[in-house]
């Protein structure tokens, strides 16, 4: 068995595992808690009294964080010659088609988000077994599939985030960085929580929020108090 790091002992110490505390309090804490030497992502876990196999309940959707997720993020964008020009403009790390769609047949997934225009759809879809694990088969859903690239390119890369509920009822997402002050964590993490709650199915019966917790990479986790949302 693994020891644990005298620095992780110190930072386990500093969490109550028997305390649930409010997003302002935890949006603090968790940058005490982490021993990462680098600029750590900083994530919220949100475990839903929702059943994912059933269509209605399978919750997913969007949110734009108001202050990023700290990460620049690599975009692709698979569209005909006449938007090449718009999505690079934009910002758009890689831009065609036959090409990228050859590449990623070869195995090459190098990018965080892939945009893509409708027409070019139905080309797409033989790499639904590649992307669709990784969680980057573009989707109308999500804003990825969309013949306003420039626009679909900008607001992702301006902290536009897609979160979908795994097959245990839990979402993770990235809200930020260890190096954010605590109230951009706070806002950034309030902001997915309002998106998640706002997208609670009438179906859903029950307690919708069961638990959240934020923490760091390689830090402990820091239990949220459910009661201070309305859901």
């Amino acid at each position: 068995m693994a020891s644990i790091s005298k620095k992780r002992k110190v930072a386990d110490a500093k969490v109550d595992n028997n305390k649930s505390y409010t997003l302002k309090d935890a949006s603090a804490l968790v940058k005490q808690v982490t021993t990462c030497k680098f600029d750590a992502s900083v994530d919220l876990h949100i475990r839903l009294g929702v059943d994912p196999k059933k269509a209605d309940q399978a919750i997913r959707g969007t949110v734009t964080l108001p202050h990023g997720t700290g990460k620049t993020k690599k975009v692709l964008v698979l569209c005909t010659p006449d938007k090449e020009a718009d999505a690079r403009a934009a910002g758009a790390d890689y831009v065609g088609l036959d090409e990228f769609i050859a590449k990623i047949e070869g195995g090459w997934v190098d990018v965080d988000v892939i945009i893509a225009t409708p027409s070019v759809m139905p080309k797409i879809g033989r790499l639904g077994k590649v992307l669709g694990p990784r969680n980057l088969m573009p989707n109308p859903k999500t804003g990825t599939v969309s013949n306003d690239v420039a626009g679909a390119v900008n607001e992702v890369k301006g902290g536009k985030i897609a979160f979908k509920v795994d097959k245990a009822g839990i979402i993770h997402a990235s809200i930020g960085r260890v190096s954010f002050a605590p109230e951009k964590i706070a806002e950034n993490s309030q902001e997915l929580l309002n998106a998640i709650i706002k997208a609670k199915p009438s179906s859903a019966k029950g307690t919708y929020l069961k638990g959240i917790s934020l923490a760091s990479t390689m830090s402990p986790g820091i239990t949220i108090d459910t009661k201070g949302f309305v859901h």
